[in-house]
């Protein structure tokens, strides 16, 4: 490309950019269950410094500073065995393995949660809103949902793999964290 045509490209993309409404982040919280007194050991109150103590680097980074792994790294998107993925924070399980598909994105997919498990807020990170999930219990970052799944929900929740811990089916669930 010469320089030019970049320039004309880069001024065309800046004034579409112009023209985007601007937005300021959401503080609402929607939740995606009926009563928070009625999850799986109570709601989780741990300050940010806790967690930091607790997990590793890069758990914290995705959970509670809501960052992103990049995309193939996790070896749960690759995981075809039955059981159940947790909060890898608060060890609650949010997700089964009968509703995770491939989805091609390199992110572990899923086509609806546990009945309960999530809360949701609006995310305008990328400029577009988007809506950001998280652990009910303990506030977890988890990932992004989106309209594009299969069928039966038509939901995508592309989950971060470092957020998540698998427990095969047969397996004892570790006891909640409290």
């Amino acid at each position: 490309m010469n320089r030019r045509a970049f320039i004309k490209y880069g001024l065309a993309a800046g004034a579409g950019l112009l023209a985007l409404p601007i937005v300021t982040p959401s503080k609402e919280d929607k939740p995606m269950h009926q009563d928070p007194t009625a999850l799986p050991g109570g709601k989780l109150e741990k300050s940010k410094q806790e967690w930091k103590k607790i997990l590793p680097q890069e758990r914290y980074a995705v959970l509670f500073d809501e960052k992103t792994e990049r995309a193939f790294t996790s070896p749960l998107n690759d995981e075809k065995r039955t059981g159940m993925f947790l909060c890898a924070a608060c060890l609650m399980p949010l997700f089964s393995s009968r509703d995770k598909f491939d989805s091609g994105t390199g992110w572990p997919s899923f086509t609806q949660s546990l009945p309960g498990r999530l809360g949701t807020k609006t995310d305008y990170f990328l400029i577009l809103p988007r809506t950001e999930y998280h652990c009910a219990r303990c506030g977890g970052h988890q990932g992004h949902v989106f309209d594009d799944g299969p069928r039966p929900t038509g939901k995508r929740f592309c989950n971060n793999g470092v957020a998540l811990e698998f427990v095969p089916e047969g397996t004892a669930l570790p006891e909640l964290r409290r």
